[in-house]
């Protein structure tokens, strides 16, 4: 069965944005992007490289782990502002949306639905995993169906922002164990977890 996995960069504070949501990468961000960190992505992830940054670095590879990508509304319309209607073409792109009626890009599809329903439905699919992008509240309310955590840890702290869940998130203790790590000479790592009760 296809795993929903939530590869997400966060800070060692445990925030995937600043208080106001936009993009810590964009030309105003905050994250330290060195060269090894893009090399990694380039060479372990580059399917969750934006089309921009895939053009931009030359990269063309398919990648071997995710043929779909999930995220919110608002993270989607970080895209939207700037320009990009579909930031993963290389990917079956879904956007959970309550009040969008109307895709801005036919390859998009709007779920309006339960997520954890339609994720269930996803993973009952032939098909490589599924990438949940985030934002925080997709990534909350999609907490008990998470099979795996991809935690790209940036060397920063930030003091306040947008958490890996939403604080609505349902109060739920979940032990994930370590499955994998790469440390990084730049002090950025990735850090690789499944539930404990499915690692062996």
């Amino acid at each position: 069965m296809r795993k929903l996995v939530y590869c997400i960069a966060s800070t060692l504070d445990g925030f995937i944005a600043g208080p106001d949501g936009a993009d810590p990468t964009g030309p105003a961000g905050f994250w330290p992007i060195p060269e090894d960190y893009v090399r990694h992505l380039c060479e372990e992830y580059p399917e969750i490289l934006p089309a921009p940054a895939r053009e931009a670095l030359g990269v063309t590879a398919e990648g071997t782990r995710f043929d779909t990508v999930l995220e919110g509304r608002r993270t989607y319309e970080i895209g939207l502002r700037a320009g990009l209607t579909d930031a993963y073409p290389h990917l079956r792109h879904l956007v959970f949306s309550r009040t969008l009626t109307e895709s801005p890009d036919p390859a998009v599809e709007l779920v309006a639905g339960d997520p954890a329903a339609k994720v269930r439905e996803l993973k009952q699919e032939a098909g490589k995993d599924i990438w949940l992008l985030g934002g925080s509240e997709l990534a909350g309310s999609l907490y008990g169906e998470i099979d795996e955590l991809v935690i790209k840890l940036g060397p920063l702290t930030i003091g306040s922002g947008i958490p890996l869940f939403s604080p609505d998130t349902a109060f739920d203790p979940r032990v994930w164990k370590m499955t994998g790590h790469t440390l990084l000479e730049s002090g950025a790592a990735f850090l690789t977890y499944a539930p404990a009760s499915a690692a062996g």
